[in-house]
């Protein structure tokens, strides 16, 4: 909500607000501002999701090297079918095929099942 947003939502003048803020950031209690965008405004239109199966005990090298490619958005572990689930993100289809071809050569990934992100209803 924008600084102008939040006076009127309060009944305070913007001055309040912004000095409200300004204090707050200064002891800390405010880390850090983030913007977010409509998913087709963003970079990486082509969304996916990539569950991946991993032999046990090569399962933190699979972590370290998906952490290296900057197509993978996120990494969630799960104790269920699949080891990992990989947030995979690019601009163009034939960025996202050779990430995907990349990411299924990593040593240690024994399967994996890939699902292009459609459409998102809640955010």
């Amino acid at each position: 909500m924008s600084v102008s947003a939040l006076a009127k939502a309060l009944r305070v003048s913007r001055g309040t607000v912004q000095n409200r803020i300004d204090k707050l950031v200064e002891q800390n209690v405010l880390l850090g501002f983030t913007v977010r965008t409509t998913p087709e405004a963003a970079a990486h239109r082509v969304r996916a999701a990539m569950m991946i199966s991993v032999d046990g005990v090569h399962a933190d090298d699979v972590l370290k090297t998906l952490r290296g490619y900057p197509e993978v958005r996120a990494l969630h572990t799960t104790n269920g079918r699949w080891d990992i689930i990989a947030e995979i993100g690019t601009d163009t289809l034939e960025s996202f095929d050779e990430a995907l071809r990349r990411i299924r050569m990593i040593k240690g990934i024994s399967n994996s099942e890939t699902s292009l992100l459609l459409s998102t209803h809640k955010l």
